[in-house]
């Protein structure tokens, strides 16, 4: 929304012949960007920048292919007609079926397996992140939506993750990789995102000899082990980062470019926030592999030429 100004910006088009493929992608293109069909051929959006490189962007393919576009910038020229055009873009029943959405989640709950529970709660969060992108003029709908999801979110990890960790509020101390070496390393089971990313980064990059304990219990941490990801660990979530990129600020690794697209992953994957191109790609990858390696450290060797292979790719310079 900060990006947003006064006005409006119409596309008007007439598209060539028969090329339904070139209406199917110009249709598709312009509802993902939330655009409002006026009448045929004539789309709407608030103004903005980005509404219009989208609608630039279509002028260009439709006059690429022989048909005719064109883009217009305006303003209301009422406060009614700015409130009719407003009313267009009102998300309100798209988000009370969301909100229906989230609610049968929550009943169906403690019924579904943790992998039903993950790949369903992941479809509701990329729909609604869908929609609160194009709700362009955002009121109590989607606070309210917003404060559902959280609510379905704190009831997945209270059935499956009861000891995720909650961020400890400290400054992050600089480590020495020295003092680290071939240690014993702890942290909570049945691996997911956060904890695999850490583990292949503490081998790879801190103690190449690390020797793993995976705890049914925090309280379970042999007296010696260093803990991660846990309360109370050594290496945990702080403020807003998230286990991975602790590690990566306390051993001084967050200059590595790979290790900090890593760390985007990770953060998007276990709390959310800015949307990662091969986050979904590697969430279901881990969780296949969560279904077929028979415990931790299989499911650690399995992950480990993934996250190699991320790491290398993210290193590479793009051509």
């Amino acid at each position: 929304m900060s990006e947003m100004k006064s006005g409006w910006v119409l596309l008007v088009t007439n598209l060539p012949g028969r090329n339904q493929t070139l209406r199917m992608r110009i249709w598709r293109a312009l509802k993902a960007a939330g655009a409002v069909l006026l009448r045929d051929g004539a789309y709407l959006l608030p103004l903005s920048t980005s509404a219009r490189q989208i609608f630039q962007e279509q002028c260009a393919e439709i006059q690429q292919k022989g048909g005719i576009a064109h883009l217009l910038v305006f303003n209301s020229e009422s406060a009614a007609q700015q409130d009719e055009f407003v009313k267009l873009f009102d998300r309100t029943n798209e988000f009370k079926v969301a909100l229906t959405q989230i609610a049968a989640y929550q009943r169906e709950l403690a019924k579904m397996t943790e992998h039903t529970a993950r790949r369903r709660f992941a479809a509701l969060t990329r729909e609604i992140a869908a929609m609160a992108a194009t709700d362009f003029f955002a009121g109590e709908s989607q606070t309210r939506l917003r404060n559902a999801l959280a609510g379905a979110e704190a009831a997945f990890i209270a059935r499956f993750e009861p000891d995720e960790p909650h961020p400890a509020q400290r400054s992050i101390e600089r480590r020495d990789r020295k003092d680290f070496r071939a240690r014993t390393w702890a942290t909570r089971e049945h691996l997911w995102i956060d904890r695999v990313c850490s583990a292949w980064l503490i081998r790879r990059f801190i103690d190449p000899k690390a020797r793993f304990v995976w705890l049914k219990r925090p309280v379970d941490r042999p007296r010696k082990a260093i803990g991660f990801d846990f309360d109370g660990a050594e290496f945990t979530h702080v403020g807003s980062q998230v286990t991975f990129e602790v590690l990566l600020t306390s051993f001084a690794l967050e200059q590595d470019p790979g290790l900090a697209r890593l760390g985007a992953m990770a953060h998007h994957l276990d709390v959310g926030g800015a949307p990662v191109t091969e986050a979904p790609g590697f969430a279901a990858i881990m969780t296949g592999a969560r279904a077929l390696q028979p415990d931790d450290d299989a499911l650690l060797k399995t992950m480990t030429p993934v996250l190699d292979a991320l790491y290398a790719a993210y290193g590479t310079p793009e051509k």
